[in-house]
């Protein structure tokens, strides 16, 4: 069984298909295996990849991603960070939460610097975890040039220049705020590596990912006199030293996603609200500025958390002023260049497109033939139904798509005496003015000529045409 689109076919490893449906089907974003269900979105992802080709030059780069809850944020969010690791980057994300803000007592702010670096992935990491990945890649690079001009790795003039060189890269670092102490922590690493210590390894590892409370506590493991540790006030600057070290290694940056921004629209106290929007003007500013190059940071949150003008970020005169449309924005036209996305409802024909290849990998999955059990017209008065609830027509989120038809193909399959009319009840043809019959055909997958984030083996389906014919079942 697969989804065929332009005479492609494209299997879907197992592993990655039973996660993907298991996180549909309870409304939550998976974490691997979005390109597989990815329909529109075109030209969000193309503002998005445009943005990384930047950075990657030396730019920096802030985005907002603004949607309702369930319309797309966090999958866009996931579908982007696959790109980013595609082409080069390192990517950190997390999600906000009331123990993770981005300033705040309790550290809360450090917790999200942890959560952050905890989720550090590369592409050969996707996962997350990749710090000890990237160390590895800085000490392999360096050897390789070294036996590129020549020099025999059992010879002492290697070693030395091995650490002559790691240290040159680490007075890089030293003139920024925090440097000394960030390179300082790396050239123990090293000296560690050298010497297969695993627990200074450790050591400096955990001191990176700011772990460590109290500077005594640091300076023991670490053995680093003079040694400060990474809090509420300073994560902001080692997350900006960290991005200039891994473009030293030869990564094309780091690209931070910070998800779930509405907690901090929740906050209840204005002082503690609007330190929190200080950090993302503190943030905006250094990566507009260029004072942040290699870094790029894409925030995701609802419209109240932008635009309430009591709580959200147009309540602080700065970001307002930065992120409100201008005088000839806003209305039908929308320009996808400026810092904020707006997240459109998904058109009826993408939500068609959708619901054809959610069936196609509900049946490659459990191996049932769907066609035996769902028409083409019974899919057709699924969405039918689904898009004639009064204010669907706006108001209608991907989520609830996919969450009721996943739900339906769970019953359709495991009570095989029953047909679909049972489960799904009478559903009444609607004389909307979006007909799926009739619905338009600006249902590309992706756009044209991007590259591809899931990986080997796994094409990313071009534009085209959705018709009932692209998908087979």
């Amino acid at each position: 069984m697969a989804v065929t689109q332009n005479n492609t076919v494209t299997k879907v490893p197992k592993r990655i298909l039973g996660t993907l449906l298991s996180s549909l089907s309870a409304g939550v974003v998976p974490r691997s295996g979005a390109p597989y269900i990815a329909i529109g979105r075109t030209e969000e992802i193309e503002s998005l990849t445009t943005s990384l080709d930047r950075v990657s030059d030396g730019e920096g780069a802030a985005k907002f991603i603004i949607g309702r809850y369930g319309s797309g944020k966090s999958f866009l969010i996931q579908l982007s960070r696959g790109y980013a690791l595609d082409k080069g980057f390192i990517t950190a994300d997390c999600d906000l939460s009331p123990e993770r803000k981005l300033s705040g007592g309790g550290n809360s702010g450090l917790a999200t610097f942890r959560e952050l670096m905890k989720n550090i992935a590369c592409k050969s990491s996707p996962d997350g975890g990749a710090l000890p990945v990237i160390l590895g890649k800085w000490f392999t690079g360096i050897g390789a040039e070294l036996t590129a001009e020549g020099y025999d790795q059992t010879t002492e003039a290697y070693n030395a220049e091995f650490g002559r060189r790691i240290m040159k890269n680490l007075r890089e670092l030293e003139s920024d705020v925090g440097g000394f102490d960030f390179a300082s922590v790396l050239r123990e690493y090293y000296n560690a590596w050298l010497t297969d210590d695993d627990l200074k390894q450790s050591a400096c590892l955990k001191w990176l990912r700011g772990e460590y409370g109290t500077r005594t506590e640091a300076r023991q493991a670490t053995g680093i006199r003079s040694l400060s540790v990474i809090n509420d006030d300073n994560w902001y600057d080692y997350l900006k030293l960290f991005t200039a070290f891994v473009r030293l290694v030869g990564y094309s940056g780091l690209c931070v996603y910070i998800d779930e921004c509405v907690n901090l629209y929740k906050i209840p106290n204005r002082i503690s609200r609007e330190n929190n929007y200080e950090k993302i003007l503190a943030m905006f500013n250094d990566t507009m500025q260029g004072r942040a190059p290699g870094l790029m940071i894409v925030f995701g949150g609802t419209p109240q958390f932008l635009e309430d003008s009591r709580r959200g970020l147009y309540s602080y005169e700065a970001l307002r002023s930065r992120l409100a449309d201008g005088r000839f924005g806003g209305g039908e036209l929308r320009s996808l260049m400026q810092p904020v996305i707006r997240l459109r409802r998904l058109s009826d024909s993408e939500l068609l497109a959708l619901v054809l290849r959610l069936t196609a990998l509900h049946g490659e999955y459990h191996k049932w033939i769907p066609s035996d059990r769902i028409s083409d017209a019974d899919i057709k008065d699924f969405l039918t139904s689904s898009l004639s609830r009064e204010g669907a027509d706006k108001m209608i989120t991907p989520r609830e798509i996919i969450r009721d038809f996943v739900t339906l193909l769970d019953l359709l399959y495991t009570n095989t005496e029953k047909t679909f009319a049972d489960i799904a009840g009478a559903v009444v043809r609607s004389s909307v003015a979006s007909n799926v019959d009739e619905a338009d055909d600006d249902a590309a997958p992706m756009p044209a000529g991007t590259p591809n984030p899931a990986g080997e083996g796994n094409p990313v389906p071009q534009k085209a045409k959705i018709t009932l014919d692209d998908i087979e079942f």
